[in-house]
């Protein structure tokens, strides 16, 4: 067996997030990390230290860290290799310590983002000063990210990686931004990046022609095969921009369960599989969008067996047709939400049935000022999500109510100036008149 390991860093806060049309609530990405944790997933990119917005909560599930409740999962930040945009993500997010620096690599992209205002010695020199300043802000883990790296010159990958580390970047990440990438290709070039450059590979594939899971195990053995750590980037569900990124689950399984990687290759140890069935379900409801019945491990299909030769056979031994147990996943039928008679509690709810949904919880108020301050946030958090909230929702607020309403509080960035200024002054004195 290898001895390097593959280790998993999901990136549904952060990659995920960017599906069009759909996004997460504060509340829902903090979840998203606890369930993570719980589930012992070596890292979660949690989001933009830059964005204003993602400001409270990313400064909130930091705070969750200092007290003990996120305790293995890291939480990296993602950011644009530039120097200023390092500067302004440790001034927005002080207690960082893991991040990823971001910068296009490939003559097509280089060309058609910079429209020829930066060379690919530009680029190399940019990320260099984005490391350096990471690492003068106390950055534990520093990765690069080489955006179109399946379409980049693989002698330029090699000198950009090589140059990053000496900075002080610890890792890799091979990024196939727009899904091009096929199996074999990726073993081959990230074998070749691993060996010349001896840095642990991140691989993140996208599913544009359906081979993000492919890619992503193939990738990885490339690295384990070159000598180093190998981290696959993942999204649950397969969640993403376009047709989403590399799923969670089936990555898992293709490197626990398939033939040529099942005892061969080790993984986090920390793993445990029995959590990917909720996680899997919550993400679900989070997004609004349904598993798909055929969904690998997850979907309601994936244990179902009908014609009479599948059924006589998984009855007679479930190994007939069945690769691995759902028990391994945890799977079971938990109710995201009450079904029969329901006493909810939401942005109108007032604190009778606030409490029977708490009491339904087992757990009791110390006092009446605490219920009514718990009963406050829940209907923020109902405002919040505009979804009824989940027994692990209302579990949080009342654990941690302070990061609760941290996370939830946003401020809209506004500039009373300029031409704004005089737009919003000539519409008051137009109503006055």
């Amino acid at each position: 067996m290898k001895e390097n390991k593959i280790y998993f860093v999901d990136v549904t806060n952060r990659d995920g997030v960017q599906t069009s049309r759909l996004g997460l609530a504060k509340l829902e990405k903090t979840i998203i990390n606890l369930m993570l944790d719980s589930m012992g997933i070596t890292q979660s990119e949690f989001g933009f230290p830059t964005t204003t917005h993602e400001i409270n909560y990313l400064n909130g599930n930091l705070k969750l860290v200092e007290r003990g409740a996120i305790t293995t999962t890291k939480l990296s930040g993602w950011m644009r290799a530039i120097a200023s945009d390092v500067e302004l993500s440790f001034t927005n997010v002080p207690n960082l310590k893991h991040c990823n620096l971001s910068q296009s690599t490939s003559e097509q992209m280089i060309n058609g983002k910079y429209l020829g205002k930066k060379t690919p010695q530009d680029i190399i020199n940019m990320t260099c000063e984005a490391v350096e300043c990471a690492v003068s802000k106390g950055a534990q883990t520093i990765g690069v990210n080489a955006e179109d790296a399946s379409r980049s010159d693989i002698e330029f990958l090699v000198k950009y990686a090589l140059e990053a580390k000496k900075c002080g970047a610890q890792r890799f990440r091979y990024c196939d931004t727009l899904g091009y990438e096929d199996p074999a290709t990726a073993y081959k070039r990230i074998n070749e990046i691993a060996k010349r450059t001896q840095m642990p590979i991140e691989v993140h594939y996208h599913n544009d022609l359906g081979m993000a899971t492919a890619c992503s195990v193939m990738g990885a053995k490339g690295a384990i095969d070159a000598g180093v750590d190998a981290y696959i980037n993942t999204a649950i569900n397969g969640m993403g921009e376009r047709a989403g990124n590399a799923d969670l689950v089936s990555c898992l399984l293709a490197v626990l369960k398939s033939a040529g990687f099942k005892n061969n290759y080790l993984i986090d140890p920390n793993i445990d599989l029995s959590k990917t069935w909720k996680l899997a379900k919550y993400t679900s409801y989070a997004f609004g969008v349904p598993i798909p019945i055929n969904q690998p491990a997850v979907g309601d299909n994936a244990f179902a067996h009908e014609s009479g030769i599948h059924a006589d056979g998984a009855l007679k031994d479930r190994r007939n047709y069945e690769l691995y147990d759902f028990e391994e996943l945890g799977r079971g039928e938990p109710e995201i939400i009450e079904t029969g008679r329901m006493i909810t509690t939401g942005e109108y709810g007032g604190i009778k049935g606030f409490r029977n949904v708490y009491n339904n919880l087992e757990i009791e108020f110390k006092d009446d000022h605490e219920a009514r301050t718990i009963l406050e946030l829940v209907r923020y958090a109902n405002v919040h999500t505009q979804k009824p909230l989940t027994t692990d929702e209302l579990k949080f607020i009342y654990h941690y109510p302070d990061i609760a309403a941290q996370i939830m509080t946003v401020t809209p960035h506004y500039a009373h100036q300029g031409a704004m200024k005089e737009r919003v002054e000539k519409s008051e004195a137009q109503k006055i008149i």
